[in-house]
């Protein structure tokens, strides 16, 4: 859906912002652009919808150059974001959402249908809100209604610049599980720049590690956590989450699945495919054994031998000494 290839942006005072980058982003996907402030994760995004420019290189959207492409047209089948939510304060919230659809022509019953429908998507129900001004409403509240005016056109892409970064915990969190659950319904590509790795891990489906203009690493939650590409990388996760995402590793991660096996013995004790491997190291030494029968859905998929756990907790040990 959006490739970059070999970009860089210089600006006018000699900052090398971005250096040579090559990213694809697939269509569909959620992916999180992180990295220490100054790392380009901004300037990165913003160049998608040509806020920026690019010094060199090209970027694509499904595979048309974006060089060419009218600025304004663009960006409005382009959704963006940003922090500050964006809200314009002497219009209405459905006025505020459907703005974008009336640029483009919408009929009225097709954008106030589209009002209603959205906002029962993240909970507010129409006949409440969309007749209220924006400071009639709370920040969690004005932040959902910024992210569902970036959906009312129907653009297949959305640009997300650190969106819930200025909320309260509780509001940031709810948030967070809300858009994953959107994503669930609405399958965009969505490029979501933020500073808190956390919330890259909870809400990406890939995630974009940058330094000083520089790609570090791509790779989705689960590989970062257990394969970080270098020390920067290792250090800006941070041992305690790599250390959770190690012991929280699943059965299905080590087992020798059945195609591998010989002929199971009979009565094997059984374990869930989505176990911990801590779990299945209890169990075997509860249990007195040397392997366990892998089950998903009552059928047996797989076999976990006693050598296999041994090795990856004895792993994972060493991996916590370090750290002390």
């Amino acid at each position: 859906m959006i490739k970059f290839v070999n970009v860089s942006k210089k600006f006018s005072d000699g900052t090398e912002a971005i250096k040579g980058i090559d990213i694809e982003i697939p269509e569909g996907k959620l992916v999180a652009l992180i990295g220490p402030s100054g790392c380009g994760k901004t300037t990165t995004m913003k160049m998608i919808n040509k806020l920026i420019t690019p010094t060199a290189g090209k970027i694509f959207i499904n595979g048309e150059d974006i060089t060419a492409k009218n600025e304004v047209e663009l960006r409005r089948n382009i959704g963006y974001v940003i922090q500050r939510i964006g809200l314009l304060p002497h219009m209405t919230i459905e006025e505020n959402i459907s703005l974008v659809p009336r640029l483009k022509g919408w009929k009225k019953e097709k954008y106030q249908s589209r009002v209603n429908e959205l906002l029962e998507l993240v909970g507010l129900e129409p006949d409440v809100f969309k007749t209220r001004y924006p400071l009639e409403l709370s920040g969690g509240q004005q932040q959902r209604v910024g992210v569902v005016r970036a959906l009312a056109a129907e653009p297949p892409i959305i640009l997300m610049d650190e969106p819930f970064s200025a909320l309260d915990p509780i509001s940031r969190e709810q948030l967070q599980d809300e858009l994953k659950d959107l994503q669930k319904k609405i399958h965009k590509t969505i490029v979501f720049v933020t500073h808190d790795m956390d919330e890259a891990l909870k809400i990406a489906d890939e995630i974009v590690v940058m330094r000083d203009g520089k790609i570090e690493q791509i790779a989705t939650p689960d590989e970062l956590l257990r394969n970080p590409a270098n020390e920067f990388v290792h250090t800006f996760i941070g041992e305690d989450r790599i250390n959770q995402g190690i012991s929280n590793r699943r059965v299905m991660d080590i087992m020798i699945s059945l195609h591998q096996t010989d002929k199971l013995e009979r009565d094997l004790a059984i374990i869930s495919f989505d176990s911990t491997i801590t779990e299945a190291a209890k169990q075997l030494i509860r249990q007195n054994v040397d392997k366990l029968a892998v089950v998903r859905n009552e059928e047996t998929i797989g076999i976990i031998t006693k050598e296999e756990v041994l090795y990856f907790v004895a792993g994972m040990r060493r991996e916590e000494g370090s750290s002390c």
